[in-house]
């Protein structure tokens, strides 16, 4: 087989054609992905006129190829998370660091987890993607941190089969103020039917949004509760954010201690609109939940919420101490 030539190309969509997996690339050159989303960075890097005139398009085991020719850096740590509960902040303090690839929800990722692939087939093109994400573009990266989306969580023994020495953190939120904010502006996973079938799924009817919205989250933080007892992840609390960062989060990323006092130079700014400053919102989120979103939430989301806590302070007995949440 001939050598694959993608420098500066990264994978931005996988899909099926003919029966066939595919991956379509961008050319990114040595441009840094310091974007909220991968999917912010994409929209930009399409508008070149280069990307308008030249596009590459390869069957999926260019992945494997292009990882023996050329590999990557392995992932350094995941972030999986409940949404809306801090992960963009703490992958855009990681962004600021010249020497880190932050690659945020990046669609092909989702879409092989979610594949129907055999498991060894997907592992190696998992591992080839990662290394694809991975290239040292700049010249001066060391790190590679990879933030799945919410639904996510529910690959994580796939994720753990390929990555065994990775380690990994699940940031959650009291569940009120998840779904306050999914209620205002519902998330992908929030609405019926459009990410398709997913771990959140819990096949009863529902009766109607608030009830919807509170059962999925629940069935979220339970599933990250399970996966951080039977797979040793790091439970976080947004409330934790970002002073942990300078603390034990610092040590899971491996931060030095001049790059733990750079990611702070991120915190001022709204994590997903960055020409915006941050205001902190959970008292507003906490007023304006209706007494039927707070009868769903506390019915279906409370528990495992609880329970994460329990299991939070348990692990601040042995790795430091952690801050308690707020009523």
């Amino acid at each position: 087989m001939e050598d694959l030539n993608l420098e500066g190309w990264l994978p931005i969509r996988l899909w099926q054609e003919v029966g066939q997996w595919r991956v379509d690339w961008c050319w990114f050159g040595d441009q840094r992905l310091s974007q909220p989303f991968f999917s912010d960075a994409v929209e930009q890097a399409l508008r070149l006129p280069f990307n308008q005139a030249f596009r590459r398009q390869t069957p999926l085991d260019a992945l494997g190829q292009w990882q023996r020719q050329s590999p990557g850096l392995e992932p350094g740590a995941f972030i999986f998370h409940a949404s809306r509960c801090g992960s963009t902040l703490i992958s855009q303090m990681l962004a600021r660091l010249d020497d880190h690839i932050v690659i945020s929800e990046p669609p092909p990722l989702d879409a092989l987890l979610r594949s129907d692939l055999p498991t060894a087939e997907r592992c190696v093109a998992l591992k080839g993607l990662m290394s694809a994400y991975g290239q040292r573009r700049r010249g001066v990266e060391q790190r590679l941190v990879i933030k799945l989306d919410a639904w996510n969580i529910g690959e994580l023994a796939l994720l753990r089969e390929c990555f065994p020495d990775t380690p990994w953190l699940f940031l959650y939120r009291a569940p009120l103020e998840i779904a306050v904010s999914h209620i205002r502006r519902p998330g992908m996973h929030m609405v019926p039917g459009l990410i398709g079938a997913s771990v959140l799924d819990d096949g009863t009817p529902f009766d109607g949004q608030e009830d919807y919205v509170a059962r999925r989250l629940g069935r979220l933080l339970q599933v990250g509760l399970e996966h951080c007892r039977a797979f040793a992840g790091t439970a976080v609390n947004y409330d934790e954010l970002p002073e942990a960062m300078a603390g034990r989060l610092g040590g899971l990323f491996r931060l030095d201690t001049e790059q733990r006092g750079q990611v702070f130079s991120a915190v001022s700014q709204h994590a997903k609109q960055p020409a915006q400053a941050f205001a902190g919102d959970s008292e507003d989120k906490r007023r304006e939940a209706s007494p039927l979103l707070r009868d769903r939430v506390e019915r279906w989301a409370q528990a495992p919420y609880q329970s994460l806590e329990s299991l939070r302070m348990v692990e601040a007995k042995t790795k430091g101490s952690v801050s308690t949440p707020k009523d």
